[in-house]
């Protein structure tokens, strides 16, 4: 639920910025009041699922995991860079090296983008601070985020197991010894 949740409220964020930025766009939609105010809104509520995701333990075992980088990950992005497909080259937790990667910048990214909103919404907070230089950063990094995020779902739409894993909380064995298989062999009995 967090990562739907979270996914809405970004696509959100992102389809009215191009509605703010984009010229045809904007001329198409038209309504600048009402997609200034999705945008904002939806900018507040982005970090709301997160916070409310710390209440489950299962979620909070997610982040820890999120969170390590071990040694495998950087042999499973060794792998990648080589272009190396086979599983044993490629080890990996529940989570891979790329998800961890992307799971950290994308929730840097959202704490500046609210930042840097926030100080174009409420422009009184640090007079100090050039609004030109704010909406700069933001628009920058809105920029940024934008490739990152279609290459995000570029990747899931790539994985059909992956997306029925998030769907449904369950995926293949076969399909998690080869993708996955640090994590797999934890849940697994020992064979020797």
């Amino acid at each position: 639920m967090v990562h739907r949740t979270t996914g809405v409220l970004m696509l959100l964020c992102v389809a009215t910025a191009a509605c703010l930025y984009i010229a045809p766009l904007a001329q198409a939609v038209g309504r600048r009041h009402l997609m200034v105010t999705v945008h904002e809104w939806s900018g507040i509520l982005l970090p709301a699922p997160l916070l409310m995701g710390l209440f489950s333990p299962a979620f909070r075992a997610d982040l820890r995991r999120l969170n390590r980088f071990a040694p495998y990950d950087r042999r499973w992005l060794h792998a990648v860079r080589r272009r190396i497909t086979a599983p044993v080259e490629r080890p990996a937790g529940k989570f891979n090296a790329g998800q961890k990667l992307y799971a950290g910048w994308i929730a840097g990214a959202v704490l500046v983008m609210m930042s840097t909103g926030l100080l174009m919404w409420f422009t009184h907070l640090l007079p100090g601070i050039s609004r030109t230089s704010v909406i700069f950063v933001h628009d920058i990094l809105a920029w940024a985020v934008a490739v990152v995020l279609v290459a995000h779902m570029r990747k899931a739409y790539q994985d059909p197991e992956a997306r029925r894993g998030m769907r449904t909380g369950y995926v293949d064995r076969a399909w998690a010894r080869r993708e996955h298989s640090r994590w797999l062999a934890k849940d697994e009995p020992d064979d020797d």
